[in-house]
């Protein structure tokens, strides 16, 4: 049976390079791994006035897919040295009881950005939050995508050899880390 990943990506925009490093990845899959993508665009501004009358559809829709989910692939754009707030909301959202679906959940992280730095500090926020919501997160390899006007052609297409080799190298990992969780009974 394949490993299942569901990927999503912290950026609203049709022609964010953080869409685009998603669907990269969604090309460069080993073998034995499946990849569905998620679009944040719906999950509302979180507000627990709203959770207390019952989850949106759309972030049903969300919890399910992380629970259904063996591990995650989380792509995130770096705004304000931090993380995007569509994607803090949709974590924030989907990490409320009951059954939060994070909790052992194996998880890769990378990003795109056209700074010097490639999501780097986005990435590390990112890190802390999984460490309260008890999830696995992948240490490395790294995936920083500096740079990013120049790794991507017109049509959201990675360009650049050097990237595509390190998310492949990213997913090969997160298959290996999976498998390693699951052996161990850790993951959920």
């Amino acid at each position: 049976m394949a490993m299942r990943v569901m990927g999503f990506a912290g950026s609203l925009r049709q022609g964010s390079y953080n869409r685009a490093a998603l669907r990269a990845a969604t090309e460069l899959l080993p073998g034995g791994v499946e990849m569905e993508s998620f679009d944040l665009a719906p999950i509302p501004i979180y507000n627990d006035d709203v959770r207390a009358r019952g989850f949106p559809e759309s972030v049903v829709e969300f919890r399910n897919g992380i629970a259904r989910a063996d591990a995650l692939l989380i792509v995130t754009p770096e705004y304000n040295y931090s993380t995007s707030g569509v994607l803090k909301n949709a974590i924030d959202w989907a990490s409320r009881p009951p059954e939060q679906p994070f909790k052992g959940k194996p998880i890769a992280i990378m990003g795109a950005s056209p700074g010097a730095l490639g999501s780097a500090r986005a990435q590390y926020h990112l890190r802390q939050m999984f460490i309260f919501l008890n999830a696995h997160v992948l240490n490395q390899p790294e995936v920083m995508i500096a740079q990013s006007h120049q790794k991507f052609d017109e049509q959201g297409n990675l360009k650049d050899a050097d990237t595509r080799e390190r998310i492949r190298a990213l997913l090969q990992a997160l298959l290996e880390w999976t498998t390693k969780l699951r052996g161990s009974a850790s993951v959920t």
